[in-house]
């Protein structure tokens, strides 16, 4: 917290206002989880347009997914190890979380990839933290959440060993889970196809959007 004040203070400074307003702690917000901006690297145009699409993927995807936040803003412009970003805006504090959320927390994390396949027909090693973040949270709703009808609702988390048998129904539950979310993104996305391609194309221009140019895309006819 003071890290990300000390920031926004910073950017409130440069920009002579005498206080520090929303904008500087969203910007200050992003700069502290994700790192600086790195303007000055060269990418070349194939790269601007995988990320873009990767980008593109998770927000459009999103969109049609019922539980998931707000699209706040889209970048491909670099930060830290990351070569673009999609925030959300959450719209609420939540104490618990449904199953059906989390199947769609995995089908928006793979979004990006699933981009990547529908539009350049290949993938990149950009999409690794997504699917690490959706086996994660598939795993913990097999092993931690009883969320798989054929585990049942025993805890494995909480054990320290169990047989192969187990291991390998786990690791089956698990794939059904990941690759379910991923065909519901690719379907999601080949329907809306002429939005990936709007949100996509502006990206590459603008590198940048926020969450009211990006819904601006899907009120036009």
């Amino acid at each position: 917290m003071e890290n990300l004040l000390n920031e926004a203070a910073l950017l409130a400074a440069r920009r002579n206002k005498q206080a520090i307003g929303q904008k500087e702690i969203e910007e200050a917000m992003v700069k502290v989880t994700m790192g600086p901006e790195k303007k000055s690297r060269v990418r070349t145009d194939k790269d601007k347009k995988l990320v873009s699409y990767h980008e593109a993927g998770h927000a459009v995807v999103s969109k049609f997914l019922p539980t998931q936040d707000q699209v706040h803003e889209i970048s491909i412009i670099p930060r830290g190890m990351a070569g673009g970003y999609t925030m959300y805006s959450p719209t609420e504090d939540k104490s618990f979380i449904s199953k059906t959320e989390m199947l769609e927390n995995i089908v928006s994390l793979l979004g990006g990839r699933a981009s990547e396949a529908l539009v350049l027909d290949d993938i990149s090693t950009g999409a690794s933290n997504d699917i690490e973040r959706a086996t994660k949270i598939a795993k913990a709703m097999v092993t931690k959440y009883g969320m798989s009808d054929r585990i049942g609702s025993r805890d494995f988390a909480q054990e320290k060993s169990y047989s192969e048998e187990t291991a390998g129904i786990i690791d089956e539950e698990i794939k059904k889970i990941i690759d379910w979310a991923y065909a519901k993104a690719s379907s999601i996305l080949r329907e809306h196809r002429d939005k990936l391609d709007q949100v996509a194309n502006v990206l590459i221009e603008k590198e940048k959007i926020t969450g009211e140019e990006f819904n601006s895309i899907f009120e036009q006819e």
